[in-house]
């Protein structure tokens, strides 16, 4: 906090420099009154008074007499004793205000009665009754007298009346743990010192109060005169946040060489700043409101915070809970490499036909035969299954010898393109595509080889825009830490202050450590992937009939994109965290819709490889998304434009994914397309009454439908305040309904679960409903103001270290990592099962 301290040293100086002016200019003026005793040609008489504490002075005041009073009172290095001292002028007119001069040893004070502060608008509030404490400046001696004198003068030519009273405050030093009970008012701020005892490198200085109105200010500040407690001055220096019930501020040893600091409180002259009511504009410039009661009784207590200790405990325990998920992980790989082993040394050799094996294939499902789709192995070798009328299913004759040394070529000699460029070759697609019944051949006829290419497309992408999406974000988020600590300015950030933990210069490491999960299971993800990428491309070059012809095609840069994407949701979680705010809440979630957008394309691919979207399309609309996402946290807040036209936007967007969808790409969209939907609405709606011809396609297509259609409306009526969470939720709505759909039709055609994915999606869902449970605490909320914010903030309940915060990062990452594993191992059942006896649903 190095630079907190030398803008402390800066403002310091400057302070001084200004008391000490105004010390001398005062105290030339006095002696030159003694010495002449005339002023602008009239006499002016001098009182000076030996005053007492605790004794009220009621006395008059003119242009004609000036009234010094003289105080003194022993203070000691070992004790500090606050001093009050309160003024009241019993006029409700004055002609002109009454000047206050308090001269210490070290510092000048000075104000005016009335005492006018001003609010928003340059409103101007008038207070008669003002109490201020002095600053206590420190002695080295272990006992000295000190005088402080307190001038009264005005320039009204009537006497104006008024009282004083100077008292001492005994419990002006915070006691550790201890609250103290106090009253505050704009024009009666207080503050109160506090000590760090031996030992105590870190406390939590705590305020709170019943009413959440009149709105106030929290400052700490180091010992120095003059003390800033007035609403106008109070964010001159320190550490400050405007409260209602409840402030807290973390204070750490090293930022204050003297071992001790102020706790400042200071009322405001208005509640906009906490969210209140905005009074209405005068109706003459110069025209005084009356700003009413508003004194506020207020709690304090300064409590030591946790110590290194609990750091390392927090650090140890954050570590061994995703280190266990290797550990676990290795474990399920041996065994599973055991019962290979196991399987392996009774298996059938892959090179044997059925035939030779005495098996026959399996009969079609219940939904009727399918035609003879061919083998997904190449081009060249593909067979028109709309043409064949044979219901057997059956091998290609192409050996496997040769499909091995096809599939050893050089990857850069194929393109995707090389495939659809011959007329029939397309025709064949609207025959095929367009059947009733699919199975996955139908839709895995392309080269795999292109198709690979293809998909590894997706994680170096992804790993582009990752590296240049996360830098600007780091420098930008460093800046945004660097400022708060310069300036003290805690609304900048919108923490829970009940549970931040700081560490170097961040101020709430707590909540930037729980985001390591994100890390350590993407990566740990991504070694999964790897390791059954390696095992696949095993056994292709062994040319295990499986991986040849059976089970789901296997394409992995989709799951390397979602590792990745986890991975970099924990770096941009943190990076939000160092200083969340609505700015940058977009850092929180953008590559959370990254990771639903994948996990929606990887469960179309698995049935449908051969017409899933481009990595450049799927990402361009991805960003469109986050595009306007931004759009929505900037220009969305009650604006009915936007949501009109976003509403628009989703409903027509919804419609076109679904028809693509539906008629699985085989159709287009131009002039005409207005023709043919007129004329498919009267040949199977009123010439005919027809349903549809994929049942199960129009019903998920129609579930998605209400769904969107009824977050649209929504979004139109009641136009929430957080749209980049309301964006999420669209895009989770929509990923759920998929999976629920794929998990119903992959039962219903008499496919099954195997026990690890099984015991995964049991998992998985448990998890998710304790990590929605702590999201929906609410910790803090930018959607209000930072006071209110914090009214939302609680303490830490894991370890003294974590709050419902960080355990929602614990368990969403899990929960997040467990989702990936199910879309990874969901389909493992059909690794023996011939992919024209599996359904396109």
């Amino acid at each position: 906090m190095e630079p907190s301290r030398s803008r402390w040293k800066s403002r310091h100086k400057r302070s001084w420099v200004r008391a000490g002016t105004a010390a001398v200019f005062w105290m030339c003026a006095t002696q030159l009154v003694c010495c002449t005793g005339t002023i602008e040609g009239g006499s002016k008489s001098i009182v000076q008074k030996d005053a007492e504490f605790d004794v009220t002075y009621n006395d008059t005041v003119t242009s004609e007499n000036q009234t010094i009073y003289a105080f003194n009172h022993t203070i000691s290095r070992n004790k500090t004793e606050g001093v009050r001292v309160s003024v009241d002028v019993l006029q409700q007119q004055v002609e002109s205000p009454i000047l206050f001069v308090i001269r210490q040893k070290q510092a000048v004070m000075s104000f005016q009665v009335p005492l006018i502060l001003r609010g928003l608008y340059q409103r101007k509030y008038p207070y008669k009754h003002i109490a201020r404490t002095l600053c206590q400046p420190p002695t080295r001696a272990a006992s000295e007298t000190q005088y402080f004198f307190v001038d009264v003068s005005t320039l009204s030519g009537q006497g104006t009346n008024y009282l004083l009273r100077v008292s001492r405050v005994e419990s002006f030093t915070l006691q550790t743990d201890k609250k103290f009970t106090f009253t505050a008012s704009p024009s009666q701020p207080q503050f109160f010192k506090y000590v760090f005892p031996d030992g105590v490198d870190t406390v939590i200085v705590k305020v709170n109060a019943d009413m959440n109105f009149p709105c106030s200010v929290m400052s700490v500040q180091d010992i120095q005169c003059p003390v800033y407690d007035l609403d106008n001055n109070v964010a001159f220096i320190g550490m400050y946040q405007t409260m209602t019930k409840k402030g807290a501020i973390t204070v750490q040893r090293k930022d204050f060489p003297s071992n001790s600091f102020y706790v400042v409180v200071v009322v405001k002259t208005e509640d906009e700043a906490c969210g209140g009511p905005l009074r209405f504009y005068p109706l003459r410039p110069d025209e005084l409101i009356d700003a009413g009661n508003r004194t506020k009784v207020l709690d304090v207590v300064v409590s030591p915070a946790i110590t290194s200790e609990k750091y390392v405990i927090g650090m140890l325990f954050c570590l061994g809970i995703f280190l266990s998920f290797y550990l676990l992980t290795l474990l399920v790989t041996c065994i599973e490499n055991k019962r290979m082993k196991r399987t392996e040394m009774f298996q059938v050799p892959a090179d044997m036909s059925p035939a030779e094996t005495g098996k026959t294939p399996a009969s079609p499902y219940e939904y009727g035969s399918f035609a003879d789709n061919g083998s997904t192995l190449s081009s060249e070798a593909i067979t028109d299954s709309a043409t064949s009328t044979d219901n057997n299913y059956g091998y290609m004759e192409r050996s496997l010898d040769s499909v091995a040394r096809s599939r050893q070529e050089s990857l850069s000699s194929v393109e995707e393109d090389d495939y659809d460029t011959l007329d029939d070759i397309d025709s064949d697609k609207n025959i095929v595509r367009t059947k009733k019944y699919l199975c996955v051949s139908d839709l895995a006829r392309k080269d795999k080889r292109i198709l690979s290419k293809k998909y590894q497309i997706y994680f170096w992408n992804i790993a582009t825009i990752a590296v240049f999406y996360a830098l600007p974000v780091i420098q930008l988020v460093i800046t945004y830490q660097t400022v708060v600590n310069v300036t003290g300015n805690q609304d900048i950030c919108y923490y829970n202050f009940l549970c931040a933990h700081p560490l170097g210069a961040l101020s709430a490491f707590n909540n930037i450590l729980s985001n390591l999960g994100y890390v350590m299971l993407g990566l740990l993800f991504l070694l999964i992937v790897l390791k059954r990428d390696i095992v696949h491309k095993r056994a292709l070059v062994r040319n295990e009939l499986n991986a040849l012809e059976c089970g789901i095609p296997k394409h992995f840069g989709v799951y390397y994109a979602m590792g990745t994407a986890l991975m970099m949701e924990g770096l941009l979680s943190a990076c939000y965290h160092v200083c969340p705010n609505y700015t940058n809440f977009q850092f929180d979630t953008s590559f959370m819709y990254m990771i639903a957008g994948l996990c929606m394309l990887k469960l179309y691919q698995k049935r449908h490889p051969d017409i899933n979207a481009s990595a450049y399309t799927a990402y361009a609309c991805l960003a469109a998304v986050i595009f306007f996402s931004v759009l929505g946290v900037v220009f969305g807040k009650g604006n009915a434009v936007f949501w009109i036209v976003f509403s628009v936007i989703h409903i027509l967007a919804t419609l076109l994914l679904s028809t693509q969808l539906y008629y699985m790409g085989r159709w287009r969209l131009d002039t005409g397309v207005l023709r043919r939907i007129v004329y498919v609405i009267y040949t199977d709606c009123i010439r005919q009454c027809s349903g549809p011809m994929y049942i199960d396609r129009m019903v998920l297509l129609v579930m998605g439908n209400i769904v969107n259609w009824s977050l649209a409306s929504y979004g139109l009526i009641e136009t929430p305040n957080d749209f980049a969470s309301y964006l999420l939720a669209i895009a989770i709505c929509n990923l759920l309904l998929y999976f629920a759909f794929y998990i119903i039709m992959k039962l219903r055609s008499g496919e099954r679960i195997k026990c690890l994915p099984l015991v995964c999606i049991l998992f998985t869902a448990v998890v998710w409903g304790f990590a929605l449970y702590f999201f929906f605490q609410g910790l803090s909320t930018w959607q209000k103001t930072p006071a209110e914010s914090r009214e939302h903030n609680r303490d830490c309940i894991l370890l003294s270290f974590f709050d419902d915060h960080d355990i929602w990062h614990f368990l969403s990452s899990i929960a997040m990592f467990g989702s990936f594993l199910v879309l990874l191992t969901m389909d493992d059942d059909l690794d023996t099962v011939q992919r024209d006896k599996i359904f396109v649903f």
